[in-house]
């Protein structure tokens, strides 16, 4: 068994750094956690905000804390220090050897959807930013990891692009769709989803848009991990 991972991202048309932040860490038992934080500021330096919480929650992870504990500390720690100024919608996706289950945490309104058997479910359940009060809790789903299964997270941008057009994603029809006409590989479906959501917005994204795809799959394949990164430079910058 194999597990892929791609992460497609844009900034919001006319900004010059995103407000969102994906980071990734090895857990310090086995496996892998992909953080994804997007702040938000009274004094409007998102960027700062998304960077900070990923960090906390990512220090903590690799100290061994478990990824709800992480996520409630890291909110604690943010109001305490900011008093409710800064916040942040959190995401983090943990491919646990050491359980063999994938967790997916979620302090935020958008929903996580998962892939199997060409079925797609959408994950949802209330939940809330980090950083508005003390004890806020994550919602937490532990999945067993098994052959062939996707999972799909992404940003508020993503999910709520077209908005202003009176458009809308309609996530779970499209991303059957796509996935009936073909096998598609988890950089592919990232891809797909980011392009969509570009065009909802007429080719200017109204907001940061991020998307992350955990794929698993059976085929087979050597002991070697891989990581490749593409980042566009501005040649004027």
């Amino acid at each position: 068994m194999q597990i892929k991972v791609a992460i497609t991202k844009i900034d919001k048309h006319g900004s010059v750094n995103s407000g969102d932040t994906v980071e990734i860490t090895e857990r310090p038992n086995g496996g892998i956690s992909i953080v994804m934080a997007d702040g938000f500021s009274v004094q409007g330096d998102n960027k700062a905000v998304s960077t900070l919480v990923g960090h906390r929650v990512i220090n903590y992870i690799s100290s061994g804390m478990r990824d709800s504990a992480s996520i409630r500390q890291a909110g604690n720690q943010i109001f305490t220090e900011h008093e409710g100024a800064i916040q942040a919608n959190l995401w983090v996706v943990s491919v646990d050897l050491q359980t063999n289950t994938i967790i997916l945490s979620r302090s935020n309104p958008i929903p996580v959807f998962l892939i199997s058997e060409e079925k797609v479910d959408c994950l949802f359940s209330d939940s809330e930013p980090i950083g508005k009060r003390l004890e806020v809790n994550p919602t937490i789903i532990e999945l067993p990891i098994r052959t062939e299964m996707t999972v799909v997270v992404f940003s508020d941008g993503v999910y709520y692009a077209g908005q202003q057009a009176q458009q809308s994603m309609e996530i779970c029809t499209t991303l059957e769709a796509f996935v009936e006409e073909q096998e598609p590989t988890a950089k592919e479906i990232a891809e797909f989803l980011l392009n969509r959501a570009i065009r909802l917005d007429n080719d200017r994204p109204q907001d940061d848009m991020s998307v992350i795809v955990l794929q698993t799959s059976s085929r087979p394949t050597d002991t070697i991990r891989r990581m490749s990164i593409s980042l566009p430079l501005d040649p004027a910058g």
